[in-house]
């Protein structure tokens, strides 16, 4: 048997209660591509309802702390927290990082015990430009080169999503690598069979632009991901 999860790791920007404080002067960064990722969760729900699959979100900035990244990692925590103290930066990680890693991390758990191969896709949003460069791609897919099954089934989804949008490019692996550190780069070290976890990156210029052509990019994104299963 064969199910799937859904996640998002960066749904809003959205400052708890007792942090605004640490974001005095980043309200502008709040607002950018640093703060959230805009789009993804309305992709990650659409993809959920029609998958009838559950979700895992989080509304809270990256910048209090990034849910995509593992504790240890230089990334953990921005300049608005970074210079927090070990013991603030613990009770963030108490409160916001651990509870998502855990929820996912138990129903991976309760899934695969019962012989299930669980999909885990991961919705993510990019920036059309970055440092002055500009992305080429329209939709990334991010996965472990070296997982047979990842790597078979994104080639499948990439046929099936330019089946439907020819003229759209999507690229694996960018623009990020899928064994960077990530959610599902640490969930395949903990689920080394049953798992297959995979990002999908939506250009930004898509939730940002035309509403109808973004909610026929979300309705074939959600399509096409059990026609790549078959």
């Amino acid at each position: 048997m064969t199910g799937f999860i859904v996640t998002c790791e960066h749904a809003g920007n959205e400052v708890p209660a007792g942090y605004a404080h640490l974001f005095a002067g980043y309200e502008g960064l709040l607002e950018s591509h640093r703060g959230w990722d805009p789009g993804a969760i309305e992709c990650a729900r659409e993809l959920a309802s029609r998958l009838g699959a559950p979700l895992f979100f989080s509304t809270v900035t990256r910048l209090l702390v990034d849910l995509n990244r593992s504790l240890g990692h230089p990334g953990l925590f921005s300049e608005a927290t970074r210079g927090l103290s070990p013991e603030e930066k613990a009770g963030i990680l108490d409160r916001y990082h651990r509870p998502h890693w855990t929820a996912v991390e138990a129903e991976l758990r309760r899934r695969t015990e019962g012989g299930s191969t669980v999909v885990h896709i991961a919705v993510h949003s990019f920036t059309p430009v970055l440092d002055g460069k500009e992305r080429r791609a329209d939709i990334g897919l991010l996965y472990d080169p070296g997982r047979k099954q990842e790597r078979d089934y994104c080639g499948r989804w990439r046929a099936a999503l330019h089946g439907r949008f020819p003229c759209f490019a999507v690229r694996r692996n960018y623009p990020y690598l899928g064994v960077a550190d990530s959610l599902p780069t640490a969930l395949r070290r903990r689920f080394p069979k049953g798992y297959l976890g995979i990002e999908i990156e939506i250009n930004q210029r898509f939730p940002l632009g035309d509403p109808g052509v973004w909610g026929n990019v979300m309705r074939v994104v959600a399509e096409t991901v059990p026609e790549a299963f078959r």
